[in-house]
Order: C-alpha cells, then structure tokens, then sequence
C-alpha cells in the first residue's frame, strides 16, 4: 500500500509586484496556515518517507515549514522544477518514477495542477485551498503501478476547516 498526500502552497504574497511568480513570498496568512498544517498532519501521526516540492519560493518555504514540524531530517525533502505548475500528467509521472521504498509521499505543489490530479485520481474537489492538503491511498506495491482509478480517498484537511477529523 502506497500513501500520497498532494499540499497545496500556503497563500502567498502579492506586496512586490517586482518579484516574478516563481519568487514570490509566503502571505502572514501563509506564515500562519503551513505550520498549522503540518502541526495536523503530526497529530494524525503522518509523517512521509519523502516530500517533493516545486521550486518556487512558496511551495518550498511551505514544505520546509511543514518538514520542521514532523521533524523531519533534511535529506527527505528534495526541490524540483518540474513540480512548478506542473500539469496533472507530469506530476503522476513523478508519482509513478518514485523508489519503492517510498510508502508515504508527499508533493507540495501549485494548482490547477493539482486540482486536475485530485479530479483525475477520482477525488472529489472543486478547488484545494492554499496550505490544503488532499490525501490518497494507492493498493499497489510500486510507485510504477499507480494510475487514475486506482486510488482511494485518505482524507481531506485545509486551514479554515474547523474540526478535521483525526485519522
């Protein structure tokens, strides 16, 4: 069985028009939303053997914000370009190109890319929430196995959801 967890930047800031998108900051909301989140994931006793996040300043501030809160060491958290507005194709190629000894997984990424994967896996979204996170349970020894329809819902949790339920 094969755990992927799909993380939605947290809010990211708009105050310096100068910055490309790819530079841009975390939000005080964002600062605020990612460590609650990753406070969540460490409650439901979540913890993943790897994180791979986009490149861009707000996704990886918000995976290292969530890696200090489970405590992670460094080296399971690794930076990737292609993550960076990734469409739902390329980020399940990346899924399916991950080492088996990988059982939990965690991608930190941008939308619409990951709402199209949520809705291609069969989940049931309309739109993932900056610092949201979307989980998926995959039947399958191997990364290489996985393919839409053969997911399962985990559990869904966002900053404004009030009473998430622990798993």
């Amino acid at each position: 069985m094969k755990k992927l967890l799909l993380i939605r930047h947290a809010k990211s800031s708009w105050e310096h028009p100068e910055l490309t998108d790819h530079e841009r900051p975390l939000a005080n909301r964002g600062l605020r939303d990612a460590p609650e989140m990753g406070t969540r994931l460490k409650k439901r006793g979540i913890y993943p053997d790897l994180i791979l996040t986009s490149d861009a300043v707000r996704a990886e501030h918000t995976a290292l914000i969530i890696a200090e809160r489970l405590a992670l060491p460094k080296d399971k958290l690794k930076t990737t370009s292609s993550l960076y507005h990734s469409s739902a194709t390329s980020m399940l190629s990346l899924v399916k190109n991950t080492s088996a000894s990988i059982h939990t997984l965690f991608l930190v990424g941008h939308n619409p890319g990951m709402n199209d994967l949520i809705d291609r896996l069969g989940g049931e979204n309309d739109n993932l929430p900056t610092a949201g996170l979307y989980g998926f349970i995959f039947p399958i020894n191997e990364w290489k196995e996985a393919s839409y329809g053969k997911a399962n819902f985990w559990f869904m949790d966002f900053p404004k959801l009030k009473f998430p339920d622990i798993l």
